[in-house]
């Protein structure tokens, strides 16, 4: 490293600044033209401020002088055009209380001086280093108001060599053409998974990125159009679910770091998948956390310093005194940041909330005066954002709370997610197909639960039956839970596969979390791999999961219905537990649907009930067809004439023929 120069030259530095000024400059707040950036309706700095930023010079410039550069920076994740040549590396840090900031690293021999950032006067330092080049290692060393000498990871870090270790300044990312267009809301099928478990190895260290890219083909076989990645962000030790970050910008190290990401995300949208993953700002850390007391402020023994709240608020289950101070502009600008960043550097399609009651309610509950409106402003304002920097990227809540608002426009108060996860679903779903005794199945709950939404959209919900919370937490795999011990019981592939089928039918956004098409057993660990034998010895079961992806997608063009936001429950048997619906988009002939699903272990033969339209209506799914697996009985249901008379308040009816724990799926052709 000795042909680079060791600090950028005073014009190099004036030039870049000159070009990032309105970057560097904190905004005032609304009506304060003046004044600093601070509470929760400011805006402290657009993002390519912030982080370790790759010094561009466009191919027409002279490489050898940064002043002359473009000085397009790349972005933390050193997403860049290909062609431009690094000419340095822009650095930047919010320490309000530190009295001095340098940064050592790779590039000056770990020299706490050799590098110092200079003080901006509202609490943002910056410098540029001539001599740091992608893949260089740094710290910040701030000198805290006691006069220690504290050595810091950058709070926008995308590259940690370890969540204690350093910061690595970004490489650039190849995205070739980077063409790819998300399914429409109507086509997403969800598949959740972890990355740590769910391609690896037993007893070795936790699965990473490229082995979720070597099974990108099974889950485009499968149908599945968005895979949801449990968090990737840089947490302690190499096993965790993922929601205890420890620097929220960094991708786990132990998962392959930044590119690995960027080239799963490529992989997946080259196979036309979408990608989401999730995020958690209900709550950082606890352990290695970055940015507890970042420049050595505290106000207190439990004060984790500028970044946190510095009384009650900052209370959680997880951990204590670590929840953000949303009401801060600058903390408020850190989170809006590291959404904008998965979903810009990243390309994402989407992200998904973690518990988003804990951001809007200091105990996660629902009583008023324990609001915390901070945080339901901070997510208006982080979805607006979304929607103005990536139209069309689709933003999930965890609220289950059940409110409405979660999902409505932020114009009319609402916190502006898409959808959000539906427990008024899961529960009596699970419930309904768990429960060892027929006689104790609740139809109206399955009915109540299938009609369920939030405002006018029917995918305004995300719907399931296993998810990373579901299968864990006490409670075991759905098959699992049906037969503890023997999960590949008659009883567990006909009930769980039952369940799928409300999932796949029901309005709203399904989703399958990973190995439910192939019957995973026990509970969801982080160190417990999925068992990737079981795809073959349980092919059929993958393929029942695959058909009702495909009808669920209107694939063949024969349910349409599927894909609409017409429900009506129009059947409930409580006493022979079965339960019939109606979907539809338009209505006619392969678009109105008609599902029935029998909760007992009694087969009919001959089961009547309510139709739409008379005529000839073709069975598109049986999961009873012994091709699914041999221990199922193959209980016919044969094409079904329906006419009058009517029936569960329909003007026709017709007679089907449904197996033990069976859905049957029928439209019409014409």
């Amino acid at each position: 490293m000795a042909d680079r120069d060791p600090a950028p030259t005073s014009r190099a530095r004036r030039s870049l600044r000159e070009r990032m000024g309105t970057w560097l400059r904190p905004r005032a707040r609304p009506g304060d033209p003046d004044g600093p950036a601070s509470g929760p309706d400011a805006v402290v700095s657009a993002v390519p401020g912030m982080g370790p930023r790759l010094i561009l010079a466009g191919p027409t410039k002279d490489p050898g002088d940064p002043a002359e550069s473009t000085v397009a920076e790349g972005t933390v994740a050193g997403d860049t055009v290909v062609g431009e040549t690094v000419v340095g590396v822009a650095f930047r840090v919010w320490a309000p209380h530190a009295s001095a900031v340098a940064v050592a690293g790779t590039f000056n021999g770990w020299s706490p001086t050799a590098n110092p950032l200079g003080d901006e006067g509202n609490g943002f330092w910056s410098t540029d280093v001539a001599a740091a080049r992608p893949g260089d290692e740094f710290k910040y060393v701030l000198t805290s108001p006691d006069g220690a000498g504290l050595w810091r990871i950058d709070p926008y870090a995308a590259h940690l060599t370890s969540s204690v270790g350093n910061t690595v300044v970004p490489t650039q990312f190849d995205w070739a053409d980077g063409s790819f267009r998300a399914p429409d809301r109507a086509d997403l099928v969800v598949y959740e998974l972890h990355v740590g478990s769910f391609n690896d190895s037993p007893g070795g260290p936790p699965g990473a990125l490229p082995a979720v890219e070597a099974r990108l083909d099974h889950l485009v076989a499968l149908g599945v159009t968005v895979i949801e990645l449990m968090p990737p962000a840089e947490f302690p030790g190499g096993f965790s679910w993922g929601y205890n970050p420890s620097s929220i910008f960094a991708v786990e190290s132990d998962y392959g770091g930044p590119d690995a990401l960027k080239a799963l995300v490529k992989a997946a949208h080259a196979r036309g998948i979408a990608v989401w993953c999730d995020v958690v700002y209900n709550h950082v850390g606890p352990s290695d956390l970055t940015i507890w007391r970042y420049d050595g402020y505290s106000a207190g023994p439990d004060d984790g310093g500028v970044y946190f709240y510095g009384d009650e608020r900052a209370a959680t289950p997880w951990g204590r005194w670590n929840r953000p101070d949303y009401s801060a502009g600058e903390v408020r600008q850190y989170l809006r940041d590291n959404a904008l960043s998965w979903l810009g550097d990243y390309r994402m399609d989407g992200l998904r909330w973690d518990a988003t009651a804990w951001i809007r309610n200091i105990d996660g509950g629902t009583d008023p005066a324990r609001d915390l409106p901070d945080g339901a402003s901070l997510m208006r304002w982080i979805n607006d954002e979304i929607q103005a920097h990536h139209p069309g990227a689709v933003c999930v809540a965890e609220d289950l709370r059940r409110d409405p608002r979660v999902t409505a426009p932020t114009a009319q108060g609402g916190l502006g997610f898409a959808s959000q996860w539906d427990d008024a679903f899961v529960h009596p779903i699970r419930a309904a197909v768990i429960t060892p005794d027929d006689g104790d199945r609740d139809m109206n709950s399955v009915a109540a639960a299938i009609t369920n939404r939030y405002g006018a959209d029917a995918l305004s919900r995300v719907i399931y039956t296993e998810s990373h919370d579901e299968d864990a937490n006490g409670s075991s795999r759905v098959p699992e839970e049906i037969w503890p011990g023997n999960a590949t019981s008659w009883y567990s592939k006909k009930r769980s596969t039952l369940g799928a089928a409300v999932v796949m039918t029901a309005p709203g956004i399904p989703m399958i979390f990973q190995g439910q098409e192939f019957l995973a057993d026990g509970y969801f660990a982080d160190d417990r791999p999925l068992d990737w034998t079981r795809a073959t010895t349980f092919a059929g079961i993958v393929e029942l999961y695959r058909d009702l992806i495909a009808l669920r997608r209107n694939l063949g063009g024969q349910t349409a219905g599927l894909r609409g936001q017409g429900v009506a429950v129009h059947h409930v048997n409580q006493a022979d537990k079965l339960v019939a619906f109606h979907r539809w988009d338009l209505m006619g002939p392969r678009d109105s649907t008609v599902v029935l699903a029998n909760f007992s272990e009694r087969a009919f033969d001959d089961y009547r009930l309510g139709f739409p339209r008379s005529g000839s209506w073709r069975v598109r799914f049986n999961s009873d067809w012994a091709g699914y697996d041999p221990e199922f009985a193959g209980t016919p249901s044969d094409p079904v004439w329906v006419d009058a008379p009517g029936r569960d308040g329909m003007a026709y009816s017709g007679s089907v023929g449904v197996g033990p724990y069976t859905a049957i799926i029928l439209s019409q052709d014409a």
